[in-house]
């Protein structure tokens, strides 16, 4: 039997939509991209949640902007407050106040809430801390196999720009499958995927068709941050994220994981608690 080692790598997210934590799930060690240069308007540091209304409504830690600075050199702006109806509020109160607000009602409020309103107790100076915990942590409730977490910073000696640094990562984790997302197709071509061969590193694509879950309210909103799954399904959370990957992790040569022998090649998900 074959045993491989999956690496997925990307960059920390705040409060991610569920095919953030599909790829965690399907990964033996997660990346953290942290020394990649920050975008303003980016998942790195805002999200969506499901109002009262029935609407989508983003939450954004507000940050110390500087032009060119790298994501794990991003500060959170802590002095900035809120005025909301008679109350002051910064901006972990507010986004509490909205979260909470918005899923009260959910059946699986009360199971959760007190492990989401943890995180925004405590003191947060840097973004990528905020999002690494986080990402850890909603893992753990959505009780996904737990990678072995890393972040790109803490590996010292490696260079080299999109497949270059992808293949040179997985040299130093001695990892020989890549999982990538789809966004990836746009830089790697059939060129670019003969340096995975070349390395002997397999490649796959992981493709998330978003799963239709209850949800509270009219009308269903997809893509919104993992708690509303949390908050709406609670323990069948994990059910739907594997449900939706389940037949779409795909090999580059056209092969899934669920068309290769489990015996012959140990490459299919073990997601076994």
């Amino acid at each position: 039997m074959v045993i491989h080692m999956k690496v997925v790598i990307l960059q920390p997210f705040y409060f991610p939509w569920i095919g953030y934590f599909g790829m965690i799930d399907v990964a033996d060690i997660f990346v953290f991209a942290d020394d990649v240069q920050f975008v303003k308007q980016s998942w790195q540091r805002r999200n969506r949640i499901k109002t009262t209304d029935n609407k989508s409504k983003w939450i954004t830690v507000p940050v110390n902007k500087n032009f060119g600075q790298m994501i794990n050199e991003v500060s959170i702006n802590n002095s900035i407050t809120y005025k909301q109806k008679n109350k002051v509020l910064n901006w972990k109160e507010k986004h509490w106040d909205l979260i909470s607000s918005s899923y009260a009602k959910a059946p699986y409020f009360d199971d959760y809430k007190d492990d989401i309103e943890e995180i925004f107790t405590r003191d947060w100076e840097l973004l990528v801390d905020l999002d690494i915990y986080i990402n850890e942590k909603i893992s753990k409730l959505l009780r996904l196999k737990i990678p072995h977490f890393i972040k790109l910073s803490d590996m010292d000696g490696l260079d080299g720009r999109k497949v270059d640094s992808i293949l040179n990562i997985c040299d130093y984790l001695g990892a020989d499958v890549y999982i990538s997302g789809p966004a990836a197709r746009n830089y790697i071509d059939y060129n670019e995927f003969q340096k995975f061969k070349q390395k002997n590193v397999d490649l796959y694509w992981f493709e998330f068709p978003h799963p239709v879950y209850p949800q509270i309210g009219a009308d269903f909103i997809p893509y919104l941050s993992a708690i509303d799954l949390l908050f709406n399904t609670g323990g069948k959370s994990r059910d739907y994220i594997r449900m939706s990957y389940g037949n779409y992790l795909q090999k580059e040569d056209g092969k899934s994981f669920e068309n290769e022998s489990i015996e012959d090649d140990n490459i299919l998900l073990d997601v076994s608690e």
